[in-house]
C-alpha cells in the first residue's frame, strides 16, 4: 500500500500532556462515520498482508500497548508485512483534560468496555467502531494485500476482545475478500457466559447481576439487537479465538483483578477463570471446539511479557 494513502486515511493531530486522565492521547485519526477515534500507529511496511489490531486496557493506554505490541511484531520478524493500529477509548474525563477536537469520539467511564455508545459527538458503540476499523481493512483497494486481521487484548483489553468475539457483526465483505479473522484474549479478569452455569458455587441472593451483561447474556447492549443467544453461541464457538494465560496469573488479590461477586463465581484468579471458561465452551461444544488454550509459563499478569513470549507470537502471528 502506498504510504501517500495510508497517511491520509490516517491524519496525525498534536496533543499536549495533562497530569491526570491518560498520560497522553494518541496523535492518530481514523476516520469513521460518526467521528473521529484516536489512534496510534506503527511505520507502514511496504506491503501489509497482517493488520494487528491491539486493544488497551482499563487505563486507556494505547501508546503502551502500541510499542508492545511493536517489539512483539519485530521480534517474531514481522516488521516488513504487519501493521500495527491501537485504537484509544477516551472518556469524558480525558477529553477534559486534554486539548481534543469536538470531532473525536469520547465514553462515558469505562462504558466502552462492554460495548457502550459514545457520548459525543454522535453515538456510536465500541464495538461498531472496531466493525468500522475492520470493514476499512477489508477494502481491497486501499489494503490489496492483507490476508489476517489479528484483534488482540491484555487484562481489561483482552474483556474487550473476548465480548467484541462474542457479539461483533459478521462483515461479508472480510469473507469475501479472504481474509482471515483472529481474536487473542489474554489474561482477562471475566468471561461472557452463555448461561446461568458457575464453576465455583455462589450465593445467588447475594449476586443478582452475576448473568447481566458483561458476565452473562441478560440486558445486552443495543448493539447486539436482533441476536438471540442461540445464535451469538453459536457463531461465537466458530470463531477463531485464542485464550493466551500466563500461568503465573495466580494472585487472588492482585489489584486489577475483579473482584466482585459476578467474578468470582468464575474463579479464584485469571489463569483458572480461563480454564474453566474454557472447558464450559468444550462442554457446549461436544463435537469440537474451534478455539485454543494456551498457557505461557513463567508470566504473571503482563502484557508485554505475554505478547512477546514464544507462545504469545504463534498466538499474534501464527497460522
Amino acid at each position: 500500500m502506498n504510504k501517500w494513502l495510508l497517511a491520509l486515511l490516517f491524519t496525525c493531530a498534536s496533543t499536549q500532556a495533562a497530569e491526570q486522565g491518560v498520560k497522553e492521547i494518541s496523535p492518530g485519526r481514523l476516520l469513521l462515520r460518526s467521528g473521529e477515534i484516536a489512534v496510534g500507529l506503527s511505520p507502514a511496511p511496504g506491503k501489509i498482508e497482517r493488520v494487528l489490531i491491539v486493544v488497551h486496557g482499563r487505563p486507556r493506554n494505547a501508546q503502551t500497548y502500541l510499542q508492545s505490541a511493536e517489539k512483539a511484531v519485530e521480534l517474531a520478524g514481522q516488521s516488513a508485512t504487519t501493521l500495527v493500529i491501537a485504537p484509544q477509548f477516551l472518556n469524558e474525563t480525558d477529553v477534559a483534560l486534554h486539548p481534543v477536537a469536538d470531532t473525536v469520539l469520547r465514553w462515558q467511564g469505562n462504558e466502552w468496555m462492554a460495548g457502550g455508545e459514545s457520548t459525543a459527538p454522535f453515538r456510536l458503540s465500541s464495538f461498531e467502531a472496531l466493525d468500522e476499523i475492520i470493514a476499512r481493512l477489508s477494502n481491497r483497494q486501499q489494503f490489496p494485500d492483507v490476508k489476517q486481521i489479528v484483534i488482540a487484548g491484555h487484562s481489561g483489553g483482552a474483556q474487550v476482545v473476548q465480548r467484541y468475539a462474542l457479539l461483533g457483526h459478521d462483515q461479508a465483505a472480510l469473507e469475501a475478500a479472504g481474509v482471515h479473522l483472529r481474536y487473542v484474549v489474554a489474561n482477562p479478569s471475566s468471561y461472557a457466559y452463555f448461561d446461568e452455569r458457575r464453576p465455583v458455587a455462589f450465593n445467588h441472593a447475594a449476586c443478582p447481576d452475576f448473568n447481566r451483561w458483561k458476565y452473562g447474556l441478560a440486558d445486552l447492549p443495543a448493539y447486539a439487537e436482533g441476536q438471540s443467544p442461540t445464535q451469538l453461541q453459536e457463531k461465537y464457538l466458530k470463531r477463531d479465538v485464542v485464550y493466551l494465560l500466563g500461568q503465573q496469573d495466580i494472585d487472588p488479590n492482585h489489584p486489577a483483578l475483579d473482584k466482585r461477586c459476578e467474578a468470582k463465581a468464575q474463579g479464584p484468579y485469571r489463569l483458572a477463570r480461563g480454564r474453566f471458561y474454557v472447558d464450559y465452551l468444550k462442554r457446549l461444544a461436544p463435537q469440537g471446539l474451534n478455539q485454543q488454550l494456551v498457557e505461557v509459563p513463567g508470566v504473571g499478569h503482563n502484557g508485554e511479557g505475554m505478547f512477546t513470549s514464544p507462545e504469545g507470537q504463534k498466538a499474534l502471528f501464527g497460522q
